[in-house]
């Protein structure tokens, strides 16, 4: 669809060939020429036109207007209207992240609002926008782990899964070991030094098969830097306690309680850094400390692009020359 604000046209200078047509039209009038010596005709019947049909005499008067205006139409369209459209291009060396995600039923506590997992997958998302190079790619987890999404830079699509992060998918729980060794195995073909696990988490780790440190040990090994946040407020919140027969939760004041002893040290095994997120505010400055730390080189291009509306107008002249040329071949009256 043409944008009547941004239109433009790339060969401009033809349309001065408007004002040249009808100043030649108006010399013509003047020096007592008539028009039709400016366009084709068909011979007609001597005496179609007469008397009888209004509407076909009225259709033959306006047959001149159709030419001209066929013309400064077929003009329009050699002038190549459109618009420029922009094509932002970003190149550069990124790095390879997965983020893990805690899915137990805790974040549904609505200390946050609407509750702790809603915010979580929202400003994730704001951060994959951000990072424009790197490949990411998500782990959810709970009771047991599992991979959402691969390494990939497909970002819009990645969005669009955090999106689809929902608890119920596996085992309740907070199997945090599983949750990291799962992000880790994603991480297995990153170049050195170039790897980072992002793991959110609200709870204490309490199932899994995989032990929080022997995972983080793995991370060492690979030289890939873990950064964890703790998700809660301080003190008391309102959090699933209950389930009915129905399925519906029963919510209840729950005491806070994040391991934040664990999460330090595995942050420090490796290289990173442990946040804790007491609001919403508070996890987005989060997110944008973590992108401020890990920079990646990027070039970023304009590529300018113009596309080309020339079928409006010379879509118009056809049909104007169409309306110009059947009249006398349709009510042509033959003897």
């Amino acid at each position: 669809m043409m944008d009547w604000q941004q239109l433009t046209f790339q060969y401009p200078w033809l349309l001065l060939l408007i004002p040249v047509w009808i100043l030649g039209l108006w010399y013509l009038r003047k020096k007592g020429r008539k028009t039709a010596d400016l366009r084709f005709s068909f011979p007609l019947h001597p005496g179609q036109g007469k008397g009888g049909n209004d509407l076909i005499s009225a259709l033959f008067k306006l047959r001149k207007w159709c030419f001209h205006l066929a013309t400064i139409a077929l003009i329009v369209a050699l002038a190549q209207p459109g618009n420029w459209e922009t094509e932002t291009v970003a190149e550069g060396e990124g790095i390879d992240i997965m983020i893990a995600l805690d899915l137990s039923s805790s974040m549904l506590a609505q200390d946050f609002q609407p509750d702790r997992l809603e915010v979580s997958k929202k400003l994730m998302q704001e951060f994959v926008e951000t990072r424009m190079v790197d490949r990411i790619g998500l782990v959810g987890f709970a009771g047991e782990s599992f991979t959402k999404s691969p390494l990939t830079t497909d970002h819009n699509h990645l969005i669009e899964l955090i999106g689809q992060f929902e608890l119920g998918l596996i085992r309740d729980g907070t199997a945090i070991g599983m949750g990291l060794a799962t992000a880790l195995a994603r991480l297995q073909s990153t170049e050195t030094g170039s790897g980072v696990v992002i793991l959110l988490t609200d709870g204490v780790n309490n199932t899994g098969y995989i032990d929080p440190l022997t995972a983080a040990q793995m991370a060492v090994e690979m030289e890939i830097r873990v950064y964890t946040i703790g998700v809660g407020s301080h003190g008391v919140a309102r959090a699933p306690v209950d389930r009915r027969r129905d399925g519906s939760l029963v919510f209840g004041n729950v005491r806070v309680e994040i391991d934040e002893e664990l999460l330090k040290e595995i942050s420090a095994m490796t290289g990173g850094q442990y946040f804790r997120a007491d609001d919403e505010d508070a996890l987005q400055d989060i997110y944008r400390i973590i992108d401020e730390m890990e920079k990646t080189e990027i070039r970023i291009e304009n590529v300018y692009h113009f596309s080309s509306r020339y079928r409006y107008p010379l879509g118009a002249a056809i049909i104007l020359l169409l309306l110009y040329i059947l009249p006398p071949v349709v009510f042509r009256t033959f003897p």
